[in-house]
């Protein structure tokens, strides 16, 4: 029952592959817009939410409050869409946003920019010129994107499990290289690995939850979940507001108990 996520520039053929080991494993495909439709309905516009993964930081205006805000919904979503496992996702940063560890493969798939540049002529009727400007910016802007977010370059092997060059493969042998790993004992399903699924689905419910109220939608919390129990660390404008959110937490559907001792009272100028 393993998570497989799928990164890659534009048109890298991520999405084919993804949809090769699907057949061959039996995984449903989970794709960014099942993600952002999801999201939404937490009560932001889809048209926010695709903007705000898909544009560099400068969107934001710099606002880490607003990433903040959009990542805690996007990574509800997502979460909650793969718990079950035996799942692929193809889409930005998704061996990120579902965190690291044996129920997660995180592959990386690129191809030679003539692969990449027929694609997008094909797909989006460009001209060559036209086609190689629209990937270098698309990249670019991904770059950005998770630089801002975590501090990483996207590029960095070593966040992957598994690279998929197609300049010496083809889709096909790709598919079948993957497939043997998933269903290897390095990522099959286990009871820790699925508490830890279940733990992270609960995190970010939380956050979600309390990203979404709006007596406390302007504060930023840490969240961390353990069978049922919810520790939240951050910082808060007026005790009231440390009621508040117990009795939002309290109310979520999987909380056990509530720890807010690591919620600190702040001035804020």
């Amino acid at each position: 029952m393993a998570i497989i996520t799928i990164s890659q520039g534009s048109y890298s053929g991520g999405r084919m592959l993804a949809e090769a080991v699907s057949r061959r494993l039996g995984y449903r495909c989970v794709h960014r817009d099942q993600v952002i439709s999801k999201a939404a309905q937490w009560g932001v516009s889809q048209e926010d939410l695709r903007t705000a993964i898909e544009k560099p930081p400068s969107f934001f205006g710099q606002s880490q409050h607003t990433k903040y805000l959009y990542l805690a919904f996007i990574q509800a979503a997502l979460r909650e869409e793969v718990r079950g496992g035996n799942a692929i996702y193809t889409g930005l940063a998704g061996h990120l946003l579902l965190g690291k560890g044996q129920h997660v493969l995180r592959a990386r798939i690129i191809a030679p920019m003539e692969f990449r540049v027929a694609m997008v002529e094909y797909r989006c009727q460009y001209r060559r010129k036209e086609a190689i400007a629209y990937i270098e910016r698309k990249d670019e802007e991904r770059r950005k994107w998770t630089r801002f977010l975590y501090g990483v370059d996207w590029t960095d092997a070593s966040l992957y499990d598994l690279v998929l060059n197609l300049e010496q493969m083809t889709l096909v042998e790709a598919c079948d290289v993957l497939c043997r790993l998933a269903e290897s004992g390095c990522f099959q399903s286990t009871p820790e690995t699925q508490a830890d699924l279940d733990n992270l689905a609960l995190e970010s419910r939380v956050k979600a939850n309390l990203a979404m109220n709006p007596d406390t939608s302007d504060l930023e919390f840490e969240i961390a979940a353990q069978a049922g129990s919810i520790f939240i660390k951050g910082a808060i404008d007026t005790p009231a507001q440390v009621r508040k959110i117990r009795s939002l937490v309290e109310n979520i559907p999987g909380v056990r108990e509530v720890a807010l001792k690591e919620l600190s009272l702040v001035t804020r100028i």
